[in-house]
């Protein structure tokens, strides 16, 4: 099936480059303003605005402001938003949804894999994550293994293929990072790592035969015939070296967490920890290393017994020592349409709602290298938002409408989206039927 829908440029300059050729910006809803006024409105990237209007044309933030500032555009679909709250789209740094899965048991290093070859983008996860106002996720192979293969990154777009959703460079090149993992997950029996000096021992040789082909590559740029065989996993692995592909370490223990960052100082390849139970034990640490942390947020006791000291006051204390903190749901782990939620528990444990309101947004933008993109309320940045029913910060407070490139994919005021909104496992999905409650009649809604 044709895909319906462009995909996102990734670039720096993508939009001073766009603007200079003349070229349109990649869109939904090209030639439509909607203006929406009335708002409390949470730029992220300034304060706090009462009585706002966001502007939207094309797929793109035009304006945002005061009332008193911004002039609606006379042919502009206005959305009355009084009472209501908008602000940047959420974005999950680690998610599991669409059912994705990477390396198998043959190896613990795999390199190779990708999680795109096996997403279904037609899974009711990505409605409960439009459901949950997430408008950009990292979507992860498992962390079974030390390498477990490539992430892809998404924009929740409506979509038929994986294509409509990924986002794409000028070149090509599909955007995502590679997943490492350490710990109890990766310790099984042979050829799997059987201790943690083992895993440690293993993910070293593989980066130095990387650095290997690495030279074996640089040397064949002047003599073609000194190229190496091609090699799936070394190919990622170089994207790895350059800092192009960047390695999201799912790691809870703080001796763990440490020795990702002796691998990461050895091989200089760039990082986002992902997790960091313990992380509070070496904020420090993690902040002289320069390294972001993912941090997910569980509101109730159980799990692995290397996250039994996870602490709500952990983004508090990394974002205090000067650690870039985002959050994540590992959906299942924190079901999507609850992530808000997360941002709430790490106030709750002292972090500022400036910190944390930031974490789910523009962190996550740069823990993804899309802040140019996303992140804010920018003018000139894709349009992706939420409509909230009141305080994000507010257990009553409703995801109302997601906005993606300037098109919405969640309203709950339609009865399908309520229902994914609100219903049980496998709501809203029709190979789930038996186990929905949805009632397309009267009485139903």
């Amino acid at each position: 099936m044709t895909s319906r829908l462009p995909r996102l440029l990734l670039s720096g300059a993508t939009f001073t480059l766009l603007l200079a050729t003349g070229l349109q910006h990649p869109a939904h809803g090209e030639g439509t303003t909607v203006a929406f006024v009335g708002a409390d409105i949470l730029p992220i990237d300034g304060d706090p605005i009462s009585d706002g209007v966001l502007i939207v044309r094309d797929g793109t933030i035009v304006a945002v402001g005061p009332s008193s500032e911004v002039q609606v555009p006379a042919d502009a679909d206005i959305r009355s938003a009084t009472g209501k709250v908008i602000m940047p789209g959420l974005v999950d740094t680690h998610s599991h949804v669409g059912g994705g899965g990477g390396g198998d048991r043959s190896a613990p290093i795999q390199a190779g894999v990708r999680v795109y070859d096996s997403i279904d983008v037609r899974s009711a996860g990505f409605d409960r994550a439009r459901a949950g106002g997430l408008t950009t996720i990292n979507v992860m192979p498992g962390s079974g293994h030390l390498m477990s293969g490539q992430t892809v990154y998404l924009k929740l777009r409506d979509g038929n293929t994986i294509d409509d959703l990924t986002i794409v460079g000028e070149d090509g090149w599909i955007a995502g990072g590679m997943k490492m993992a350490n710990g109890t997950n990766s310790r099984r029996d042979p050829p799997f790592p059987g201790t943690r000096g083992k895993s440690a021992a293993l993910a070293r040789a593989h980066y130095l035969q990387a650095l290997e082909y690495q030279k074996k590559v640089a040397a064949a740029v002047d003599d073609p015939d000194k190229a190496p065989e091609r090699d799936l996993d070394m190919e990622a692995m170089l994207e790895v070296l350059s800092g192009r592909r960047v390695v999201h370490h799912h790691t809870h223990r703080h001796d763990d967490i440490l020795t990702v960052l002796r691998l990461q100082k050895e091989f200089g390849f760039r990082l986002v920890l992902q997790h960091v139970s313990e992380g509070w034990k070496v904020a420090d640490e993690i902040a002289a290393a320069g390294v972001p942390a993912s941090v997910i947020v569980i509101d109730s006791p159980g799990g692995k017994l290397e996250a039994r000291d996870l602490a709500f006051e952990t983004g508090a204390i990394l974002d205090e020592a000067g650690v870039l903190v985002g959050f994540h749901t590992d959906d299942w782990i924190t079901d999507s349409r609850l992530f808000l939620r997360s941002a709430a528990l790490a106030v709750r444990g002292g972090m500022s709602r400036e910190s944390a309101l930031y974490a789910m947004t523009m962190a996550g933008a740069k823990i993804l290298d899309l802040d140019d993109r996303i992140g804010s309320l920018t003018p000139g940045k894709d349009a992706d938002f939420i409509v909230l029913s009141g305080d994000p910060l507010s257990v009553y407070t409703h995801v109302e409408e997601t906005w993606i490139d300037g098109r919405s994919v969640f309203d709950r005021s339609r009865p399908e989206d309520r229902l994914i909104a609100v219903g049980g496992f496998g709501a809203g999905d029709p190979r789930h039927a038996h186990v929905t409650c949805f009632d397309d009649t009267e009485e139903g809604r």
